[in-house]
């Protein structure tokens, strides 16, 4: 049996790492889901104005990163598993690992937390956004 490793793009990669950051930038500000994640969390202004501590964004960075990486090259099995287009590939495969891994990981996660599942509509809707736009950006920009 021979071994194929998947072709992927670096720069789909990497720009999708960053749209992953920017989807979160947006959807955390205060002035469009923010203020809602940070009753639903217990966060008040002033925990929030003392920021993060100095390794979260660079943890943050790595780890979209290391999810635009794993979706390249499951897009691209799925592309040349199934064939067709390598947009509609993408979506449906971040869509499926979406449902699959980490909708259903975050359910599983938030039964155990005390404040029950009201952080877990803000968790999961900002995870398909991500998920979305970084399927669109790989779609979009397949392998040479």
């Amino acid at each position: 049996m021979e071994l194929t490793v998947p072709a992927i793009n670096i720069w789909a990669v990497l720009l999708a790492t960053v749209a992953a950051m920017l989807v979160g930038f947006v959807y955390y500000h205060p002035k469009v889901l923010g203020t809602s994640w940070m009753r639903a969390i217990g966060h008040t202004p002033e925990s929030v104005a003392k920021g993060p501590k100095p390794w979260v964004y660079p943890l943050l960075i790595v780890c979209a990163f290391a999810t635009a990486w794993v979706l390249a090259g499951a897009v691209w099995i799925s592309f040349e598993f199934y064939g067709g287009s390598f947009l509609l590939n993408a979506l449906v495969t971040g869509w499926i690992l979406f449902i699959g891994f980490t909708f259903s990981r975050v359910i599983v996660h938030d039964a155990f937390d005390p404040r029950g599942f009201r952080v877990t509509p803000h968790t999961a809707f900002n995870e398909l956004l991500i998920i979305t736009a970084m399927a669109l950006i790989i779609g979009v920009w397949p392998p040479a």
